[in-house]
């Protein structure tokens, strides 16, 4: 394990274009490093979701998801891609609740095996690829639908995975996600604002962070017509945000691992396990750059400067353009 974390933290210190360059590795390194941990502290489904008033995390998750399948209109018989699946907890989930058939794309080959495991109830309507959603090996206008939960901030050039979604996507077929992204309030002459964005990235396998106005950007130039854009980080109640769960509000037995005292808790327990040669070694570094990401994650959300939640709806024309807008 510390080979990998000396190799991923090397990496990300030698800035964004290194990372862009080594994007499939740097993000495999990631999570094989964080994925047990995730797992530990958040279940299957590592995302976000906007809370109403009395509302648990879980359901809240559940209810996101929901939302994207309805937008899309997902139904049995469509043939629909979840981007970036990891352990197949939305895809597991959405496959139960809609009947579509979806296949999960991940390039990393241990949370592939975990989202085969999670779907074995329902694995007649599931497949997965081991595979770069950057070069998805599927023909062109194949996928009635395409999907993403929190995932596409991983791609090294979001028009070029976005072109790549356009072209297995059949004319007429929707794709929606949900996005990282820096607000308009981000203003990178504040240091305070460039710390958050940097132990963000740090803690969570970015190469880089887009505003939420870049993401239209790319969405348009990969021919995209976009039919819904919203941040629903704004839709949380006042007194429920998304980041709660790691401000140590929410305390439940199951939510001890992602508060504050909990992961202070579990870093200790690694620096000892360590000493006593009971876990291996480099995985308290991992707990310590997660907890920075996730202190990081709360300082964005307070400050109005990150968004986990930029949901956006767009189409596939059904007269698809010979030339599509090109880089500027």
């Amino acid at each position: 394990m510390k080979t990998t974390v000396d190799g991923y933290t090397s990496t990300f210190d030698a800035g964004v274009e290194c990372r862009k360059e080594q994007y499939s590795s740097f993000v495999n390194q990631y999570y094989d490093l964080v994925t047990d941990f995730y797992l530990f502290g958040w279940g299957k489904s590592f995302h976000f979701a906007p809370r109403q008033r009395g509302e648990s995390l879980k359901d809240a998750i559940n209810r996101h998801q929901n939302y994207l399948a309805e937008q899309l209109s997902l139904k049995p018989g469509m043939n629909v891609i979840d981007l970036g699946c990891g352990v197949g907890g939305p895809l597991s989930n959405l496959v139960r609740s809609t009947g579509a058939s979806i296949t999960g794309i991940n390039n990393n080959g241990y949370q592939i095996e975990i989202a085969m495991k999670n779907t074995k109830d329902v694995s007649a309507l599931c497949s997965f690829i081991k595979g770069d959603f950057m070069h998805i090996p599927e023909r062109d206008n194949k996928f009635d639908a395409a999907y993403a939960f929190a995932a596409t901030v991983h791609a090294p050039d979001e028009t070029q995975l976005f072109r790549e979604v356009f072209r297995i996507l059949r004319p007429g077929g929707c794709f929606a996600s949900y996005e990282w992204c820096l607000t308009e309030t981000y203003d990178p002459e504040k240091s305070e604002h460039r710390k958050i964005k940097e132990n963000i990235m740090l803690g969570n396998g970015l190469q880089d962070i887009p505003r939420t106005s870049d993401v239209s950007e790319s969405l348009k130039k990969a021919g995209f017509e976009i039919l819904k854009v919203h941040d629903q980080a704004c839709e949380s109640d006042p007194k429920m945000s998304w980041y709660r769960a790691l401000e140590g509000r929410d305390f439940t037995f199951a939510s001890i691992p992602r508060t504050p005292l909990g992961r202070s808790l579990t870093n200790l327990t690694l620096r000892i396990g360590e000493k006593l040669h009971l876990v291996p070694q480099g995985s308290r570094a991992v707990s310590t750059f997660l907890n920075k990401g996730a202190d990081a994650l709360v300082a964005g959300g307070r400050t109005d400067t990150f968004t986990p939640m930029y949901f956006f709806l767009a189409r596939k024309p059904e007269v698809v353009q010979k030339t599509m807008e090109p880089d500027r």
